[in-house]
């Protein structure tokens, strides 16, 4: 199968006044038509500057600096790379919303709070009418109007024709999600970027939330992009996972290899830190020894050597490539191969 959307030797840097950061450091992976591609690790690794990337929002100073990003296009036989697209350009544009959407961390920060909700996703679908028109006519405002609240029906709001015009503060926490997540739906992307999108809502309303996104992916077909550091979260949602560590991509591969025969020392760390229920009782749940390095004072050779319990002389002088270490799984790890990134 084709990917639609692969990303290769990605790099992201930050100039500042104190030195370079490397937010995204040599980052690959594909995503196929459909597919839920989680993407895990601890906070700071680079994740959610990965899917910025991907959406030509990376804010200054940091800007992409080598690596592609090509995605197969609804209309166009050959992948674009929007690496090399002006991140304010119409074509960019069109891809931004149209074909790719974004369900941010927090909605309260995402909606306009002197907007209602209803008028936000409205002016999304007249921007990309051209999803839903027919015959080449021009979309009305009404027609708009009716399209969202259909939408909002579809993702479980009650009462949508009063809360399209409501204001993003006048809704729960778990209305504003799944106003973004209309949001997002409304101009029929064929790939949804997730971003943490149950991090700030209670325990119950995640998984109405999940649960939801699971409905709408397999009624659409729409690849998602999964991001979070909740391990159980993706054992319910992901069919693939991608384990980033201080940007870079330390393991991937199918959700059950990943789970049930992790390969990279870093993984297994992140599933040893779940808590489980039928653990030993009073006793103390094991951690990843250390902490991520300051991003100033990255260590050289392989990212995670200075935390590693199998860590190796040559890890800490040379950075070990992605290389394939069993039928779907590739790890960056030199337990399991020799091969090295070029100097």
């Amino acid at each position: 199968m084709t990917p639609l959307l692969s990303v290769r030797d990605l790099r992201v840097s930050f100039a500042l006044d104190e030195g370079l950061v490397r937010a995204v450091d040599g980052t690959s992976f594909d995503v196929m038509p459909g597919q839920v591609l989680g993407v895990v690790g601890e906070s700071g690794c680079g994740k959610s500057v990965t899917m910025r990337a991907i959406l030509q929002l990376i804010e200054r100073p940091g800007r992409i600096t080598s690596g592609e990003i090509r995605f197969r296009r609804r209309d166009g036989d050959n992948a674009v790379d929007i690496a090399r697209l002006p991140p304010r350009g119409p074509e960019m544009r069109d891809i931004r919303g149209g074909e790719i959407a974004l369900i941010p961390q927090e909605p309260m920060a995402a909606f306009s709070p002197v907007h209602t909700v209803g008028d936000q996703v409205i002016e999304a679908i007249l921007l990309h009418g051209h999803r839903w028109q027919e015959g080449g006519r021009r979309l009305r405002r009404a027609e708009a109007r009716d399209i969202t609240v259909g939408l909002f029906r579809d993702v479980g709001i009650s009462m949508p024709e009063q809360r399209i015009d409501a204001f993003s503060w006048q809704l729960s926490g778990g209305l504003r999600q799944r106003a973004m997540i209309a949001m997002a739906l409304s101009c029929k992307p064929r790939l949804l970027i997730a971003d943490e999108p149950t991090t700030a809502i209670d325990v119950t309303t995640q998984a109405q939330v999940l649960a939801l996104l699971r409905d709408l992916q397999a009624r659409y077909n729409t690849a998602i992009i999964f991001i979070t550091h909740d391990l159980g979260v993706i054992a319910q949602m992901a069919s693939y996972v991608v384990v980033m560590y201080l940007g870079r991509v330390m393991e991937q591969g199918p959700v059950d290899d990943i789970f049930h025969n992790p390969r990279h020392p870093y993984t297994k760390a992140l599933l040893r830190s779940i808590p489980s229920l039928h653990g030993a009782t009073r006793v103390a749940l094991p951690v990843i020894s250390g902490a991520l390095p300051h991003p100033f004072n990255r260590p050289p050779g392989c990212p995670f050597h200075p935390r590693c319990p199998d860590a190796m002389a040559r890890c800490a002088a040379a950075i070990p490539s992605l290389q394939p270490v069993a039928a779907h799984q590739l790890a960056s790890c030199f337990l399991h191969h020799d091969q090295a990134e070029p100097a």
